[in-house]
């Protein structure tokens, strides 16, 4: 099968280490030099043999005019998350294999959430940066610590579902607000399904892990955050426009006992001078929860493994259908 990378170069030498591109080139017939973007859109000839691209951040979208220029394409392993930008309906109707490793990228995700929680949980940011601010020792504020205490996870996708099984080894209770998620599998999962209230209400720290979806855009209120126990922690790893962040700016600026850790903002990054940079409760970082440096490799090894049973005509674990790409945010 003849292939190509297509992707940004920065990416390809994050997703697809020496190993990886041993392991590809061994499986498929390499044709052509790593591509971008911009290099197929200015000499698309290369792309007439192609059968399949090994892709990640920067793929080019599957236009009328790439498929022409493809007329063999037949697949696609995407080394990343979100196949949004590139699919396309000329490409659905054309019956192209979409492979995406988002389930890989989840690995991550939940590793830098299941942190945030136990920290959370010991109020541990709370103590840093008041010695920090004070220069000196201060007295210890009233945890809740993971004994007896209660995590909210708000959605069951992978994700949420994935932290749901590493809080297993903590003793908590753990509840979840999600109306797709049957009580049944919350049950198998170790979780209580609960109304999205009663996960702010009850929680010791709520986690959210709900796509941006039309339907979902602002579902996280101010009046949500406000109802937070005292000392509580509220953890956002999905997407910032999720939450309705000017009223959550105004909650945390009221409640100094709570604490935001926002992996994500909307914008992304927070418009110059937002409060989310100034707020003693609110810890920001730079969008890390997901796959980092080293970390990327492990979704170019889930598209290596997903072009092994390709090829075996085995089933797809990592394909996305036309229908599916809708609720990938």
């Amino acid at each position: 099968m003849k292939a190509i990378y297509l992707l940004n170069p920065d990416a390809y030498a994050r997703i697809y280490g020496q190993a990886e591109r041993d392991t590809i080139a061994a499986l498929v017939d390499i044709v052509a030099p790593p591509q971008t973007a911009t290099s197929v859109r200015e000499d698309s000839a290369m792309l007439e043999s192609v059968e399949a691209i090994f892709s990640g951040w920067g793929m080019a979208p599957l236009d009328e005019d790439f498929l022409s220029a493809a007329p063999n394409l037949r697949v696609v392993f995407y080394g990343a998350g979100s196949i949004r930008y590139f699919a396309t309906e000329a490409a659905w109707d054309r019956g192209i294999t979409i492979c995406s490793a988002w389930a890989a990228n989840a690995v991550p995700v939940t590793e830098f959430t299941l942190a945030q929680i136990i920290l959370g949980l010991k109020r541990v940011w709370h103590h840093a940066l008041a010695i920090k601010q004070a220069q000196a020792w201060v007295d210890k504020v009233s945890v809740a610590g993971a004994y007896g205490s209660t995590v909210g996870l708000i959605s069951l996708g992978m994700i949420g579902r994935m932290v749901a099984e590493r809080l297993r080894a903590l003793d908590v209770d753990v509840i979840a607000y999600d109306p797709y998620v049957s009580a049944g599998t919350a049950a198998a999962l170790g979780v209580r399904l609960v109304a999205l209230e009663t996960v702010f209400h009850e929680a010791d720290v709520v986690s959210l892990h709900t796509p941006n979806l039309p339907e979902t855009r602002g579902m996280i209120t101010g009046a949500h955050l406000a109802s937070m126990k005292e000392g509580a922690t509220f953890i956002n790893t999905a997407r910032g426009a999720v939450v309705r962040e000017l009223e959550m700016i105004e909650v945390l600026s009221v409640r100094p006992d709570l604490f935001a850790i926002l992996d994500v903002t909307d914008p992304e990054p927070p418009v110059e001078g937002s409060p989310l940079y100034t707020l003693p409760n609110v810890i920001l970082t730079p969008h890390i929860a997901g796959s980092m440096e080293g970390e990327c490799r492990r979704m170019g090894r889930y598209m290596i493994d997903e072009c092994r049973r390709y090829l075996a005509g085995e089933p797809l674990r990592w394909s996305i259908d036309r229908e599916r790409a809708k609720t990938l945010a």
